[in-house]
């Protein structure tokens, strides 16, 4: 399915090193992405080349950018066909990696990939601002991330109150962050969050990736996260 090659020139360009057994666990997860993508919407990104390098070497660069300790836990905010937790957690199957999204049906392909890997991830059916109040999720995690599922601002508010005081909020981004980080900062504060450092990367196609990483110094109040509908309406300025 996948050129094998080619993901490990990807991700030898960054530095990023795979177990032996990646490669193959990587392909059967394309494999199964582009089999299921034909009954159910996972991704417009469905050429071997371009799933290769625009979900998996994008999605492993968040190991490049952070450090995550041996056994770390993680959680994927609105992780949709699994990026980056999936890739992450077959690059690194020491970490414990729960994956949260809003659709069953998503869920349940990722158990199927998560099961044909011999994987051990955990999966929860939440909305991110539901979830985010429960008290076996609320600070809990030592990472949560998030893939371009929303604005920095509203990220920072579904995500930061999973993890614990100590632990980071990781946002995989495209190009041109500098306004967006900007605009967020009040809500990272608010949150308990305070940006770190943001990472730029250059993807083999020359297109532009930034990784956010927010340090969480303190804990999130209890009124947070609120329902989409408020955030959208009182946006944290």
């Amino acid at each position: 399915m996948i050129e094998q090659q080619l993901l490990l020139e990807g991700c030898q360009k960054f530095g990023i090193e795979l177990p032996p057994n990646a490669p193959d666990k990587l392909d059967r997860y394309a494999q199964l992405l582009v089999e299921w993508n034909q009954k159910m919407n996972l991704t417009a990104i469905t050429e071997p080349q371009e799933i290769v390098l625009k979900h998996f070497v994008d999605s492993l660069l968040l190991l490049k950018a952070a450090e995550l300790p041996q056994g770390a836990s993680l959680i994927d905010v609105g992780t949709g066909a699994g990026f980056p937790s999936m890739p992450v957690k077959i690059a690194r199957e020491d970490l414990k990696v729960t994956m949260l999204d809003s659709l069953q049906k998503r869920l349940t392909f990722l158990a199927e990939v998560n099961d044909q890997l011999g994987l051990d991830c955990s999966f929860v059916h939440y909305r991110a601002e539901d979830g985010g109040k429960q008290k076996n999720l609320r600070e809990r995690f030592d990472f949560a991330t998030a893939r371009a599922v929303a604005n920095l601002r509203d990220l920072a508010e579904y995500c930061l109150p999973y993890v614990r005081v100590g632990g980071s909020f990781i946002a995989l981004k495209g190009p041109d962050v500098e306004e967006e980080v900007r605009e967020a900062k009040n809500a990272i504060a608010t949150m308990g969050g305070k940006v770190e450092k943001v990472v730029p990367f250059t993807l083999p196609d020359e297109s532009g990736r930034n990784i956010i990483i927010v340090r969480k110094i303190s804990q999130t109040p209890p009124q947070f996260p609120r329902t989409a509908a408020k955030m959208a309406k009182k946006p944290i300025q």
